[in-house]
């Protein structure tokens, strides 16, 4: 797995080289990143990596990513203990769930959720390949309406500004359209890819209903939007690309984007 990390780094879709640790000052506390499997998405994901690891070690990683399962509440967040993966564990923190869960309106302690989504953990192991360990908030949305992804940022707002000690990253775990040839796939996620670049979570939902863009997690995207502005943190899209470039087959393809907010 290591290999594979590395790899995507080096690809020519990705940054190029691998990260090292050069400042503490955290710029960039937000991130969008896909959720495929490495072959496939890792060299766009490390992009955003790239940066996360550039400045340093975080406090705190919440992890949004979409409910491809149905089970279990509207928006779930792992209750407590170890998420592990072949390079290691990360530590849910009891008493940080509890106390989100409490400024949140809509984030319900809920396991069901978290079984069989893949969304968050594949994330797990880019961050380990660097830091041996972290806390992590894991959780998962399943209704995903502008209404909810507001709530949502709304509580991770509270939630930062009571630990403004702590340096905080939030991810946002999603791909982009899928299983259209790779020229639609292209042209339809730069309909949503604009909307990100005007923070503008309900456009976004807009362009993804009404232009049928069969993005997996808007919601956690839409909740990065929000609290971009709230945090005053300007877009970047770092890469775009589809499984048809790294796979070679663009018959049918799913698009994925790496984006960085910050100054």
């Amino acid at each position: 797995m290591k290999k594979r990390i590395e790899w995507s780094f080096l690809h020519n879709l990705g940054p190029g080289e691998i990260p090292q640790e050069r400042r503490r000052n955290r710029k960039n506390p937000l991130f969008i990143v896909p959720h495929a499997g490495y072959i496939y998405s890792g060299p766009i994901a490390s992009n955003s990596y790239y940066y996360l690891v550039q400045e340093g070690k975080p406090d705190l990683v919440i992890i949004l990513g979409p409910n491809h399962t149905g089970y279990g509440s509207w928006v779930s967040i792992w209750p407590e203990g170890e998420w592990r993966t072949p390079l290691g564990s990360y530590n849910v923190d009891q008493k940080l769930v509890k106390e989100l869960v409490s400024v949140s309106e809509v984030i319900d302690i809920d396991e069901k959720a978290h079984l069989y989504e893949h969304s968050i953990e594949v994330q797990l192991p880019f961050l380990q390949y660097f830091f041996n360990d972290l806390r992590i908030l894991p959780i998962v949305v399943l209704m995903q309406t502008p209404e909810i992804a507001e709530s949502i940022a709304e509580g991770i707002w509270r939630f930062i500004n009571r630990h403004s000690d702590l340096d905080i990253v939030v991810l946002a775990s999603s791909d982009l359209n899928h299983y259209d040839p790779h020229e639609v796939t292209m042209a339809k996620d730069d309909l949503v890819i604009r909307k990100v670049e005007e923070l503008d979570h309900k456009g976004l939902y807009r362009v993804i209903e009404e232009q049928d863009v069969t993005v997996c997690g808007y919601a956690p995207i839409m909740v990065s939007l929000i609290l971009a502005k709230k945090m005053n943190k300007r877009p970047y899209i770092l890469r775009h690309a589809t499984s048809g470039d790294t796979s070679g087959d663009k018959s049918s393809v799913v698009g994925y984007l790496a984006a960085r907010f910050g100054d």
